[in-house]
């Protein structure tokens, strides 16, 4: 966690607020607010005082504000974040709180996945809902923009913010990047660098008048004052800004929105694109990127929403820039086209982190395809998020090994006996797939040979209750069969524990390859 000072805003802030209400973020609920109402606190506009003006219950102040509190303790209020995703910095604005400002905060948070509104108070209150420490209690400056990096790759979708002990908060600012779901991303056309597609801002040459984060948002600007505006360029040269596309795609279409912006439109503009990997944390002006021409220089026109379709074809993406002859303002930029079936989001989600930032109900069927016993999954849900993939391999063992029986023949009824094609419990795609890899060596052996394979596996059924468990990949048909043979004359117990063994195994290739594929 690191806190600056206001005259050292860090770049976070260049991202979107997510729990800006014009995205659908929203303060669900609030132990108190004698003083000042919650619903406040995520305000876009800025703070204001106005010297004088009182309510019934005392000062007005703009923002959230709880009463005196008299005894231990904390206030808190829930915050609905407008798109889910993962948070990059937090600024907890204190504008006009004085003597009446928290002396400390804090901040946790937690995902509730794709859950309807409708269940969404009852899993909020709820004990078994995981909340994950963002921010531990840290202070606070009175009448200041507070600022807190946070780093946590994990996907959120509900904040809980804490006050000690009591006190005003003007504005909470929520930045960071949008994760959006699987379903969103894959349809036929989508806007590639919609903030709600986990669009971001990279840098740009200069925002004097309005910030480029406006350039991704949602339906048509409201005024001048919310689109990006250079300042007048009295020399040579020319203003930009580069974008990351929350997802890399082809790009068929493009959209420039001049909406309200007259006698300071830019008066041509054109965009360029590139494809480069950019791991977190990483330069990407350090990488050196080459830019591929997608639209030539382009007369705009003032207050004016400009539909490009001749686009030169360039084929997949990750970045692009804007660039705008001299200088002005745009409000909107819209790059329609199909996203990659093959490249990865350049969002952090990468090995482990797909876990971590998954939504409860996502990370659930991950681990499910993994290994079919529901307390397995259970427990390793109860451990996310993960270092490391190899914490997430010695969580796995561990807890495999502290089951019960029951639960390891859970875990057997969700693989199809060696040569079948079906469990005895219902398997996802994914799964099936993976079983089918799994046994492809096997599947290759002769007619006789997997018919003295089916007799053995309905044998061993008879005898032991459950399907003939091995870790199956690479081996062929004979040396499964083998196999088969020599643990036939266990006893049930020694039996159960050498299937148990072989379903770790499997565990374990599952995930390394849920983390590389």
């Amino acid at each position: 966690m690191t806190q600056l000072t206001p005259q050292s805003t860090p770049n976070f802030t260049q991202l979107a607020d997510l729990a800006a209400p014009r995205l659908g973020g929203r303060v669900l609920a609030a132990n108190d607010d004698f003083f000042a109402p919650k619903e406040n606190l995520l305000k876009e506009s800025k703070p204001i005082f106005i010297e004088g003006k009182y309510t019934s219950r005392g000062k007005w102040m703009d923002g959230w504000e709880t009463r005196r509190r008299r005894t231990p303790g904390y206030d808190w209020c829930i915050v609905r974040l407008g798109l889910p995703g993962v948070i990059c910095g937090i600024v907890v604005d204190t504008s006009f709180f004085t003597g009446n400002y928290p002396e400390h905060f804090s901040l946790e948070a937690c995902d509730l996945g794709t859950a309807p509104y409708t269940q969404e108070s009852k899993r909020l209150k709820d004990s078994a809902t995981a909340w994950t420490e963002v921010l531990p209690q840290a202070p606070l400056k009175g009448d200041s923009q507070n600022f807190f990096a946070v780093a946590n790759d994990t996907r959120f979708t509900h904040l809980r913010l804490k006050i000690y002990p009591d006190g005003g908060v003007a504005r909470l600012h929520v930045h960071g990047e949008a994760v959006p779901d699987a379903k969103k991303i894959s349809r036929p056309e989508i806007d590639l660098v919609a903030v709600e597609n986990g669009g971001t801002v990279v840098t740009s040459s200069d925002q004097f008048y309005g910030s480029p984060r406006n350039l991704l948002m949602p339906y048509r600007a409201k005024n001048m004052g919310d689109g990006w505006e250079t300042k007048r360029r009295r020399g040579p040269g020319h203003d930009w800004v580069i974008l990351k596309l929350g997802v890399p795609g082809t790009i068929q279409r493009i959209e420039v929105d001049t909406a309200h912006f007259k006698g300071n439109y830019p008066d041509r503009c054109s965009l360029e694109a590139s494809h480069v990997a950019v791991k977190p944390g990483e330069d990407f002006l350090a990488k050196h990127p080459t830019w591929k021409n997608v639209l030539p220089e382009t007369e705009l026109k003032a207050n004016f929403r400009h539909v490009l379709s001749k686009v030169n074809d360039v084929g997949v993406v990750t970045h692009v820039r804007l660039n705008i002859y001299p200088d002005g303002g745009v409000s909107r930029l819209r790059l329609f086209g199909r996203a990659s079936t093959t490249a990865k989001p350049t969002s952090r989600a990468q090995g482990v982190e797909l876990l971590n930032r998954a939504s409860p109900s996502q990370a659930r069927a991950m681990l499910l395809d993994c290994c079919g016993s529901q307390a397995w999954v259970e427990h390793m849900l109860s451990r996310v998020p993960f270092p490391d993939t190899a914490s997430v391999l010695d969580t796995a063992d561990q807890v495999w090994a502290a089951l019960s029986h029951d639960d390891w023949l859970e875990a057997f009824r969700h693989h199809p006996a060696i040569g079948a094609k079906r469990a005895q419990k219902v398997q996802s795609a994914t799964a099936r797939r993976w079983s089918k890899n799994e046994q492809s060596v096997a599947q290759q052996a002769d007619a006789v040979t997997l018919s003295e394979l089916a007799k053995a596996n309905e044998e061993y059924r008879a005898k032991f209750g459950h399907v003939f468990l091995i870790c199956a990949t690479g081996k062929t048909s004979d040396e499964i069969l083998s196999s088969l043979r020599w643990r036939l004359p266990n006893d049930p117990e020694q039996e159960l524990r050498v299937a148990a063994e072989e379903q770790r195994k499997i565990t374990r290739l599952r995930l390394e390859k849920l983390f590389t594929s």
